[in-house]
């Protein structure tokens, strides 16, 4: 190689920067440790013995989550180490103590002398393939985060036929326990809310950035804060409007709380404006004092949140079954396979929080709402780092989206608010629920990466030694 000619400079190469796939694999390899921990005690504890159910319950975890890493390394390579290893644990975690209430109730079932039931456990594993597959769809097709803005609209308006298609069709297909969140196609069946909640985000989150300055402009100025003028409030009044309808229409109490809060944090995360919560949260009030005169399901919940002991066995049943259980797990827990989480209702789907906090107790019960807190906090994180406004609001959306289900399903379940009969991501029973989390995760992924990606170099223009450099007149003002 010739050594360089006198006035020549010459730089190093940049190091690269490191993508942290090697911390994110470290991450999933424990989370598979932890997982596979967890199937050999709720197996030794029910059936005191291993089965094949753990064999090809570990395997399928083990396959699922190596594609989705390697989709990830290929597609996303700088995005976020810590998101997909928390979702990994929660998805295992979830898939755990399904398989353990499969075998409580077919131990239940043989006693009794009844027809053991249809396991859970299969289902979620597909549901959760499903999900991994939509995932690298969605890291494959949307390159560019930015690209979502351009179909802003689009989405919105496919978002609002999804979230009023199952109340405006026959309860006879759509009606599950009061609710009208479902569409029912023979064995087939989906909550088209899970996915409008996606689309709804990505259409806020671009129409905010195109009106940001009507929502900026000042208004009139009361105690100190800026309030926008009444003709700049339609998309709060539009969010407040159809969280009602959603909540007539389909009596789906948790979706519109969810649908409300985010449209709410994304108008303040936009404008920085304390007074468009103050407005917000006035709204909410009339709502729902409102719902709760005109609405009997909503004074029911209401009424058993305030006392469920009133009808233990009846209205109430469900949370007084659930707040036994949390009090029978005490600090430590049963133990996986050791308690009686089967006991109460819908244990595996709406009151998976009650399961979990009787055999892991209060301290695993903490854990999992820390994993839960990582994966919130990393996804807010990308929000502040990424570059353009689109990709801000869009991440904050999608991290608060998960934020704030995790508080309406513990706080219902902990009756610190009332129930609402929403599902805990990833770690509940539910495939529209996991699919439909899985393409949020790699959404925010697909944020994540462009935030931490290395701006594109510009070219380096050759060193001109001093001597040959080139000349130019300037002429001096006068």
């Amino acid at each position: 190689m010739a050594a360089p000619t006198h006035g020549q400079v010459t730089a190093a190469a940049p190091a690269p920067l490191p993508t942290g796939r090697g911390i994110e694999l470290l991450l999933l390899a424990f989370s598979a440790v932890l997982v596979t921990g967890a199937l050999v005690l709720v197996e030794a504890n029910q059936e005191q013995e291993l089965t094949s159910s753990l064999l090809w319950v570990g395997l399928a975890y083990l396959a699922l989550f190596t594609v989705a890493h390697a989709a990830v390394r290929r597609f996303a390579p700088y995005a976020d180490p810590l998101i997909l290893p928390c979702v990994a644990l929660l998805n295992g975690l979830g898939l755990v103590m399904i398989h353990r209430l499969d075998l409580a109730y077919a131990a239940k079932a043989v006693a009794s002398g009844d027809v053991v039931p249809t396991e859970a456990i299969p289902r979620q594993v597909a549901w959760t393939t499903v999900g991994i597959v939509l995932f690298i769809a969605v890291l494959w097709l949307v390159r560019d985060h930015r690209t979502l803005a351009r179909y802003g609209y689009t989405a919105g308006f496919v978002g609002l036929i999804l979230l009023a298609l199952p109340g405006l069709l026959p309860s006879s297909i759509t009606e599950v326990n009061g609710a009208k969140i479902w569409l029912r196609l023979g064995v087939f069946s989906i909550q088209p809310g899970e996915f409008a909640k996606i689309l709804l985000i990505v259409f806020f989150a671009a129409f905010l950035v195109q009106k940001r300055e009507l929502f900026t402009t000042a208004g009139r100025r009361v105690l100190g804060m800026e309030f926008p003028r009444p003709r700049d409030l339609a998309p709060l009044l539009l969010a407040w409007g159809l969280s009602v309808g959603v909540l007539v229409l389909e009596s789906d109490l948790g979706t519109s709380l969810l649908f409300f809060g985010i449209v709410l944090v994304l108008l303040y995360a936009a404008t920085e404006r304390v007074s468009w919560l103050i407005i917000g949260l006035t709204f909410f009030v009339a709502g729902a004092l409102a719902a709760y005169q005109l609405f009997g399901h909503v004074r029911v919940r209401v009424q058993v949140w305030l006392d469920p002991f009133a009808d233990p066995s009846g209205a109430g049943y469900q949370i007084v079954q659930a707040l036994f259980g949390l009090g029978t797990g005490g600090v430590g827990g049963t133990g996986l396979g050791a308690g009686r989480p089967d006991i109460v209702p819908f244990a595996n789907s709406d009151f998976m929080l009650s399961s979990l906090g009787e055999e892991l107790g209060l301290i695993g019960l903490a854990a999992i709402l820390v994993v839960y807190l990582v994966l919130i906090t990393r996804g807010l994180r990308s929000a502040l780092a990424v570059r353009d406004s689109f990709g801000k609001l869009l991440a904050t959306g999608l991290a608060f989206a998960l934020a704030l289900q995790v508080f309406i399903v513990v706080g219902g379940v902990s009756k610190l608010i009332p129930l609402t009969g929403m599902t805990l991501p990833f770690l509940s029973y539910g495939g529209s629920s996991l699919v439909g989390n899985y393409a949020l995760v790699a959404v925010l992924l697909r944020v994540s990466n462009a935030a931490r990606a290395p701006l594109p170099r510009r070219p380096a223009t050759p060193a001109v030694p001093l001597a040959e450099a080139g000349t130019e007149l300037v002429e001096r003002p006068t």
